[in-house]
């Protein structure tokens, strides 16, 4: 299902959301998370080791809540793709430099400022994966009537 250009505005202006999984003992498990639209595809960032990663695995569905200061926000249930082969640094790069607003030169992580060959390499020894949310069904209050 392809977001509408309400929607798409809505989430390249809000890049906050929780993103909520179920886990094994049936209660939905809720973080907090960055999102961004990379050619045109909704993407996260998260490690192979995470707790949600572990969720995703075993059941790929995922509501995510996208919302900003005001009382606008955006559901979306969706099914996740994990992109974690070979690529996944490229992905990570280009994800980070969108939610930076960083098209080139060094990128921001955990205080420090790294050069794209240095972040590539955080990237890996925190064995980064890229969620991408494909969307379902999306509802909510994107704008004011």
């Amino acid at each position: 299902m392809a977001l509408s250009d309400d929607e798409i505005e809505f989430v390249r202006k809000n890049r906050s959301a929780a993103m909520i999984t179920v886990g094994s003992d049936g209660f939905a498990k809720a973080v907090r998370i960055g999102v961004a639209l990379v050619d045109g595809k909704l993407w996260s960032s998260g490690t192979r080791e995470r707790a949600r990663t572990r969720r995703l695995r075993r059941d790929p569905r995922c509501t995510l809540f996208v919302f900003e200061s005001g009382f606008l926000y955006l559901t979306l249930e969706t099914t996740v793709e994990l992109l974690d082969g070979p690529d996944a640094v490229d992905f990570s790069v280009r994800l980070f430099r969108e939610l930076q607003g960083r098209p080139a030169g060094p990128l921001s992580w955990f205080g420090g400022e790294h050069d794209e060959d240095r972040f590539r390499e955080i990237m890996v020894e925190e064995g980064r994966l890229i969620y991408q949310f494909e969307v379902q069904r999306s509802y909510g209050y994107t704008s004011m009537p």
